[in-house]
C-alpha cells in the first residue's frame, strides 16, 4: 500500500507541476480564456451559468463522431452501465486523444469503479490537456480524500476553487477536508 501512495504521490505532483506550468498565456485568449476570466470575477447565479458555458465548450471535440462517442458514454454512465460507458470513453480517447472531456467522464466512470488507479492516470492527461479543468481538479481532491491523502486533496481542491469559486461541491470538500486537517474553513 505505501508502495501505491508514493506512486500516486508522484502523479500528483506531476500533475500539479503541469497544472502550475500550463497556464494559458494571456494574449491568445479564446472564448474559452474569455469564459474563464469571467468565471473568477461574477456572483454565484451567474457563476453557475459561466460553469455551464465552460462544460459545454469542453464537450465539444470538433469532431460529431467524438461528440456522439462522449453522449453515449455520458448515457451509459447515467444509466448506471460503467463499463459500457468507459468502453464509449475509451474510443473517443482512442480516436482523439485531445480531447480532454472524453478523459474526464473516463476517469469519473473508472473511480465509480473504485479503479483509482486508472482515474487518476485519466484525471493527470485531462490536466495536461485542460489545467482549469475545475471538475477533475474537484475529482483530483475527492479521489486523494478517498484514498486518506488528506492534504494533497486539500491543494487539488483550493486549485479547484481559485478557478471557480462559486463550485458549490467544491466548497462543501474542501471544508469537510480542511476540518479533518484541523485547519479553517473558507
Amino acid at each position: 500500500m505505501r508502495d501505491v501512495i508514493r506512486y500516486l504521490n508522484r502523479i500528483l505532483a506531476a500533475s500539479l507541476a503541469v497544472v502550475v506550468f500550463s497556464l494559458p498565456v494571456r494574449g491568445q485568449e479564446s472564448r474559452l480564456d474569455d469564459l474563464f476570466v469571467q468565471l473568477g470575477q461574477v456572483a454565484p447565479a451567474e457563476a453557475r451559468r459561466i460553469a455551464a458555458e465552460i462544460e459545454l465548450e469542453w464537450s465539444r471535440s470538433g469532431s460529431a463522431a467524438m461528440d456522439l462517442l462522449l453522449r453515449r458514454g455520458e448515457d451509459a454512465f447515467e444509466a448506471g452501465d460503467l463499463a459500457m460507458a468507459v468502453e464509449h470513453l475509451s474510443a473517443a480517447i482512442d480516436h482523439a486523444p485531445d480531447f480532454a472531456e472524453a478523459w474526464h467522464l473516463r476517469s469519473v466512470a473508472f473511480f465509480h469503479q473504485e479503479r483509482y488507479g486508472l482515474a487518476l492516470h485519466d484525471i493527470e492527461r485531462v490536466l495536461a490537456l485542460e489545467p482549469r479543468h475545475f471538475n477533475a481538479l474537484y475529482g483530483l481532491g475527492v479521489l486523494l480524500d478517498k484514498i486518506d491523502q488528506p492534504a494533497l486533496a486539500r491543494e487539488a481542491l483550493l486549485r479547484a476553487h481559485a478557478i471557480h469559486p462559486h463550485h458549490e461541491e467544491v466548497g462543501t470538500t474542501l471544508e469537510q477536508v480542511s476540518r479533518k486537517l484541523g485547519g479553517a474553513t473558507l
